[in-house]
């Protein structure tokens, strides 16, 4: 049995796109996912399967179609895979440092991808970095970090339009997975 975390875009977004997390776990819990919860309203799943992930990806992007009638793609990480992004930061201390005392906000996210962008796709995103906005590549992951704010911000417009799905989550959230992913695991 593994622990999974379905990670949802573009759910309770101003007022778009409305999926109340009671209604999405008993939707999950439907299908034959175990140990389902949620955290906060913005589509983080946690929950116990022995499937692989391309058939839970197809099972539950179709059942949110079936239940809310919205076509809401899913990106799926598991626990181990979770732990991974959190322990991987790849920003020195010095960097974060400096942008937590100048960021308008967050200011690390990870922007969790279904596939491995492509060594040209990374080369062409690099020409939208800067002083105030710089990111890294790991796998199927790329870390942001914004010294400013991620508002209005070129290299995370043209990150999340890197080809393929991809949805991402602030740093304070991925840690947040983490605990609860491993609360999940000591209860199993």
């Amino acid at each position: 049995m593994s622990i999974y975390i379905a990670l949802l875009r573009g759910i309770n977004v101003g007022g778009k796109n409305k999926i109340k997390m009671a209604d999405l776990r008993e939707a999950l819990v439907s299908i034959g996912l175990s140990d389902v919860q949620t955290y906060i309203q913005s589509g983080n799943i946690l929950f116990t399967s022995e499937e692989d992930e391309a058939a839970l990806r197809q099972r539950i992007e179709q059942q949110i179609e079936k239940v809310f009638g919205l076509s809401i793609r899913v990106i799926m990480r598991t626990a181990d895979e979770m732990r991974t992004i959190a322990s991987s930061c790849p920003f020195t201390e010095k960097q974060m440092a400096d942008a937590a005392a100048s960021a308008q906000g967050e200011y690390l996210y990870v922007s969790m991808m279904h596939e491995e962008p492509t060594v040209e796709q990374i080369e062409k995103l690099r020409s939208f970095e800067s002083e105030e906005e710089t990111f890294e590549s790991a796998g199927r992951n790329l870390y942001l970090l914004f010294n400013q704010s991620v508002r209005n911000s070129k290299l995370a417009v043209k990150a999340d339009k890197l080809g393929g799905h991809t949805t991402v989550r602030n740093w304070n959230t991925v840690n947040k997975l983490v605990a609860l992913a491993d609360a999940m695991e000591k209860g199993i």
